[in-house]
């Protein structure tokens, strides 16, 4: 019989793509999600019941433990970027995880792989970043041969960093950002899914590995470089940090009265402290050289999600093709 891996939040945008490698290689996979009926299309990852989607909640020892039953190795992707009702960051992104570890040293598991964040620190000023911290601090205490990886922005088909701001040229001529000169090193889902990889199979050795692409660029750089491949004209604003900081207060507030019926999709406060520091890999640290794994570069990969958002879509280069015959 093939050997089992559970993945924690396996249906979402890094974990579907760690269950789609870990099918192909002959795995079978229970994606542990709180709604496996929306998670179906994982099913077609492999054959028929090789890939299957399982109710779970990070929150609940009992379902935690159900779903990693006979499992050689887990891995966990669950995360949240703001706080929703009982979604917070430390039953999430701390607890959640030391919940998981925990299990699976009882359960006699094989290896782990968690999927942190660069920056995550128990002693952060943001309460996503500690709670990063906090959760792979609780992954080390039971896992410590665990396989800890920190991304920094994952760009990708289902992202939501390029197609968000994609969208919001539509709309207007103006593109805000908040924290232009703060730089990121983008790196590309199925790369970090590929690490994953590793650390399940036991191909790598565990440890803390910093993942990032090859390019460097600050916030405002990587909104041209979006820019010029959905081929817009839109003028980038840098917001000033006080006005972000009123602005992030009074969505913050909205939510907080409505009882989160409004979440705040825009821009937190927690959120503005993360842009006040530069989200890319560190000195002496593992990556991705260590792993033996090239990473993929933006331009290879932005075009062929990203085009949906030119002016004529995917015609868009046939008329500017067209148009260069006729200058010609």
């Amino acid at each position: 019989m093939s050997k089992l891996v559970t993945i924690y939040g396996g249906s979402g945008f890094v974990g579907r793509y760690i269950a789609r490698r870990m099918a192909k290689a002959g795995w079978r996979v229970r994606v542990a999600v709180r709604r496996p009926n929306e998670a179906l299309f994982v099913r077609p990852y492999g054959v028929v019941g090789q890939v299957e989607p399982v109710l779970c909640n990070v929150r609940d020892d009992a379902s935690v433990a159900a779903a990693m039953q006979g499992a050689e190795a887990v891995v966990n992707c669950v995360g949240i970027l703001a706080e929703a009702g009982k979604n917070r960051f430390d039953a999430v992104q701390a607890e959640g995880a030391t919940r998981i570890a925990g299990l699976a040293a009882e359960n006699g598991v094989a290896r782990m792989v968690h999927v942190s964040a660069i920056g995550a620190d128990m002693d952060a000023d943001s309460d996503y970043s500690s709670s990063k911290g906090e959760g792979e601090a609780g992954v080390l205490k039971y896992m410590p041969d665990a396989m800890i990886l920190r991304p920094s922005i994952v760009f990708g088909p289902e992202d939501q960093f390029f197609n968000r701001f994609a969208g919001m040229t539509r709309m207007s001529p103006f593109l805000p950002v908040v924290g232009g000169k703060t730089r990121f090193q983008p790196v590309y889902v199925d790369d970090v899914a590929a690490a994953a990889e590793m650390g399940v199979t036991g191909a790598a050795e565990g440890g803390t590995y910093e993942l990032g692409g090859p390019e460097v660029e600050t916030f405002r750089g990587l909104m041209q470089r979006m820019l010029d491949v959905i081929m817009r004209r839109r003028v980038i604003l840098n917001m000033p940090m006080w006005i972000a900081r009123i602005m992030a207060f009074g969505f913050d507030m909205v939510q907080a009265i409505s009882f989160g019926l409004i979440p705040n999709g825009m821009i937190t406060r927690d959120q503005l402290k993360n842009l006040r520091h530069d989200n890319v890999v560190g000195d002496g640290v593992k990556t991705f050289g260590d792993l033996g794994i090239a990473p993929t570069s933006m331009e290879s990969v932005l075009p062929d999600y990203l085009w949906r958002f030119r002016p004529s879509g995917q015609y868009d280069a046939i008329k500017q093709s067209a148009q260069n015959l006729r200058n010609g």
